[in-house]
């Protein structure tokens, strides 16, 4: 069975529309279990009750962003080995470095393509054929 069947994926981003165009993508690759929060308050309390095995997430949200919930899910017993991907408009150094201490497996720039979000998932996962 390939990895795609059996990857579990929470998205985590506070816009509607870039939810659905990482939707968009996710189906493309095939990727169908998948969960949508809209703030990362939310998605921490239901990733502590039941674990995925990657996040995708935006940085800019209001309350808890990206980073922040990063950091939330590192200190927690039950969600602290949960692949992390942050998604941004902005990826400065410094941003980046705070993201890496915190165990961000990986990151990806807005606006992306399908296939850069396949890519940048696959480095975390490996391949998901």
């Amino acid at each position: 069975m390939p990895l795609k069947s059996q990857l579990h994926l929470m998205v985590v981003d506070d816009m509607s529309t870039s939810r659905g165009l990482i939707e968009q993508a996710l189906d493309w690759a095939g990727i169908t279990n998948v969960r949508y929060e809209a703030d990362g308050a939310t998605a921490f309390k239901k990733l502590s009750a039941a674990p995925v095995h990657l996040v995708i997430s935006d940085y800019n949200m209001p309350g808890m962003d990206g980073i922040s919930l990063l950091e939330a899910l590192r200190s927690n017993k039950s969600t602290h080995r949960i692949g992390f991907i942050l998604i941004t408009g902005k990826a400065d150094k410094a941003l980046l470095e705070r993201g890496q201490r915190a165990g961000m497996n990986n990151f990806l720039m807005k606006p992306f393509k399908k296939e850069g979000l396949l890519h940048c998932i696959e480095s975390v996962t490996g391949k998901l054929q």
